[in-house]
């Protein structure tokens, strides 16, 4: 069981007490889905600026061509062997495939020349160290590097995306002008430092965001944070 050591603030008390009542309402999410490190890895590649149902019909398409099976240093090493194009076409159903491509070789190329293909020792560098190097890859921003940390790595870093920025600010908190930095600051501050925690608390979100707290018309009344809704709700992009 998890408890806070201090006293709570406001905003404290408020975050864990939201992150409780999703899970009591929705259950384990299982996210992020996928077998194994690099599966997650390509997966969070893939996932930037689509569903993530094409992203599963990219994976599908890797595992039906015999590139991406159980055997991670296997895997890895005919991922990196495939030329770009043929590549390209498998993750096509992500969009902006040709640019997924690329800088899916880029994180292939990077884990066989800089760690062996060793994925396992490579994820097991302190966290500091591990998310400047994933940063500087290309095409890995923010979120898609600490999706790496998280899901694939077990790495103690909260993600933070769209879906985080619209339910807090829905629900009372000044997010709208963080960073994506300060933002993911703000809410590990307020959260007991549990990988296993982030992890369902930004799948939690997720769920809330698609599902009621949608950009327009969203269902407050039906979701299961509306006990944490204010009377008087800002329109939030």
């Amino acid at each position: 069981m998890l408890v806070h050591r201090r006293k709570p603030s406001t905003s404290r008390g408020k975050i864990f007490r939201m992150h409780s009542a999703l899970l009591r309402a929705l259950g384990p999410q299982g996210w992020w889905p996928g077998d194994g490190a690099l599966e997650i890895s390509i997966g969070a590649i893939l996932t930037q600026n689509t569903a993530w149902t094409n992203v599963e019909r990219a994976l599908s398409n890797l595992k039906r061509a015999g590139v991406l099976t159980k055997n991670m240093r296997r895997s890895l090493e005919m991922l990196h062997a495939t030329p770009q194009a043929r590549l390209a076409q498998w993750v096509r159903p992500s969009g902006y495939f040709r640019q997924k491509a690329r800088r899916l070789k880029h994180f292939l190329r990077h884990a066989m020349e800089r760690h062996g293909g060793d994925l396992e020792r490579w994820y097991r560098r302190p966290l500091g160290a591990l998310r400047r190097e994933l940063l500087s890859l290309d095409g890995i921003g923010p979120e898609t590097a600490d999706s790496i940390l998280l899901y694939a790595a077990g790495k103690r870093v909260l993600v933070v995306d769209a879906y985080t920025r619209r339910v807090l600010a829905r629900h009372g908190f000044p997010v709208l002008g963080l960073s994506y930095d300060e933002l993911r600051f703000f809410l590990e501050a307020r959260l007991p430092r549990s990988a296993r925690l982030y992890n369902e608390f930004h799948a939690l979100l997720v769920n809330v965001g698609k599902t009621w707290c949608r950009p327009r018309a969203p269902r407050c009344g039906a979701c299961p944070l509306s006990p944490f809704t204010p009377i008087h709700k800002e329109r939030v992009p």
